[in-house]
């Protein structure tokens, strides 16, 4: 069985720092913790409102990953400031992310096949510098085609309802959404669309996803920044990676 990578989502370091100002926590610290102790990417979001994650932090990351070998995974909104930031950057990879000033955090997948112009020629622009686009969508068949349609290599299923049904002790909800996270990861592959998940996962739920075996990548963030308040974050990464690794091993 392939092995799943783990990537970390250092965005909530900068929150932690924002909230107060100054430089501490730093993020690119946290990445290069992570870094060195064996995750395979880092995933940071530029928030159009620069809410955690600045400029100058992506930066310092794209350098820190270059340095490490390691790809830096770049979220981002379907806009015209993203594109030119991401085409300036080239970063190793670049997801495109629904993204409402209202809201906490990504509340759900990008309507790509709603938004197919815009967001194919997001697509098209991100893969004609070498960037590996990646749309962020729901376990939906519609979305999936239509990210075969634009020729974007890559999907991360949004799986925060799979997890919150999990937590909330709704068995029936989190049976349905897993149910449907593996038809949508069969789908994709099928395709010849590579699978990735995120959003939500924590050391309950992860057993769940990484044991389904089109998913090549995990990128997991609040819950892993949050665990490292308490165990550190080497502790919490090699944890992750070892719950990762024993649901590989076990028929989806």
């Amino acid at each position: 069985m392939t092995r799943i990578r783990l990537g970390l989502n250092i965005d909530h370091v900068a929150t932690v720092r924002n909230a107060r100002g100054g430089a501490a926590p730093d993020p690119v610290r946290a990445a290069n913790m992570a870094l060195a102790a064996g995750v395979d990417g880092i995933t940071a979001h530029l928030r159009e409102d620069r809410r955690h994650i600045t400029d100058k932090d992506i930066s310092a990351l794209k350098s820190a990953c270059d340095a490490a070998g390691k790809p830096l995974n770049f979220e981002m909104a379907v806009t015209a400031e993203m594109v030119a930031i991401a085409l300036n950057l080239k970063p190793h990879a670049a997801c495109l992310v629904p993204e409402r000033r209202q809201e906490r955090t990504t509340e759900g997948g990008l309507d790509a096949a709603g938004q197919a112009d815009t967001v194919g020629e997001a697509v098209r622009l991100l893969t004609r510098a070498g960037i590996r686009a990646s749309l962020f969508i729901a376990t939906d068949p519609r979305q999936i085609e239509a990210a075969a349609k634009m020729k974007a290599p890559v999907v991360e299923f949004h799986t925060g309802a799979l997890c919150d049904a999990w937590r909330d002790q709704h068995q029936g909800v989190f049976d349905a959404e897993l149910h449907k996270l593996r038809v949508a990861a069969e789908l994709a592959d099928e395709l010849g669309i590579e699978v990735h998940a995120g959003h939500g996962i924590d050391y309950d739920t992860v057993p769940f996803i990484a044991r389904l075996p089109q998913v090549k990548e995990l990128n997991i963030g609040h819950f892993l920044i949050g665990e490292a308040i308490f165990t550190g974050l080497e502790a919490a990464l090699g944890r992750m990676r070892a719950l990762m690794d024993e649901a590989r091993q076990k028929k989806a």
